[in-house]
């Protein structure tokens, strides 16, 4: 009697378990986790595009600016004696054309002194704008709105050209970088929404996926993700992490 009872207890649950667990399983939707970094859109390092000395900065590490901004001032006084040497000499050359088309129209000058005079303000004009250009060089400007992360140089320090300077970031609006299961490209494409529980405030912060990678690494099977925060996060530093959770849609 208690074999057949046992008996027939076990082929009621291999009757329903199979539905429970199916039933379970539609329930409740695949959920995945991945580790995740925070990142700025846009970053970049400025470097001296001449070589110089640092005559002042303007701006402290972990300082925000605005776009336009001068950042740095190099010692410009050589440059800017070229560059008010060069437009004197562009001034002497345009009033050397003017007198010889004065005596040209007078028929008291030749055409070849006239045209050669016109040559003498050309390159006066030319060496202009290169002076120009370099006294230009003179300040460093932020490209955009943003904060210094690293500063590379001290006041009074000489720099050649081409010597980094500082990095600055865009922290107007942060990215998620993550790589995520190749598998996931099943319900993985941008817009979809996932959240990241960022582990150094503890804080979670909904987000939506910006772009997928070119390609699936064939040895880890994963794809490169590129997400974006939802608004601007004052609380958030680049270079947090966490942990990203996506559920997909069914």
């Amino acid at each position: 009697m208690v074999m057949r009872v046992l008996r027939l207890a076990c082929l009621a649950w291999a009757m329903v378990g199979p539905f429970d667990r199916a039933a379970a399983a539609e329930s409740e939707p695949a959920v995945g986790e991945v580790r995740a970094q925070i990142s700025p859109r846009r970053f970049t390092t400025l470097s001296a595009e001449i070589a110089g000395k640092v005559e002042e900065i303007t701006v402290k590490e972990g300082d925000h600016f605005s776009a336009g901004q001068i950042l740095l001032r190099i010692d410009c006084a050589l440059h800017q004696a070229n560059f008010d040497k060069a437009r004197a000499t562009l001034s002497g050359a345009e009033k050397t054309l003017e007198v010889n088309r004065s005596l040209r129209r007078l028929r008291a000058g030749g055409t070849l002194e006239t045209e050669l005079a016109a040559v003498e303000v050309a390159k006066a004009e030319a060496d202009v704008r290169a002076t120009s250009a370099i006294v230009g060089k003179c300040v460093i400007v932020a490209p955009y709105a943003g904060r210094l992360a690293d500063l590379k140089i001290r006041e009074q320090q000489f720099v050649q050209a081409a010597t980094p300077l500082f990095e600055i970031i865009d922290d107007d609006v942060f990215q998620v970088e993550f790589l995520a299961p190749s598998r996931w490209l099943t319900f993985l494409a941008p817009g979809a929404a996932f959240e990241i529980e960022v582990d150094e405030t503890g804080r979670t912060y909904p987000a939506h996926v910006v772009r997928l990678g070119a390609r699936v690494d064939p040895v880890s099977q994963s794809i490169r993700v590129i997400g974006e925060l939802a608004g601007r996060q004052p609380d958030l530093i680049a270079g947090m992490s966490g942990k990203v959770v996506l559920t997909p849609k069914r």
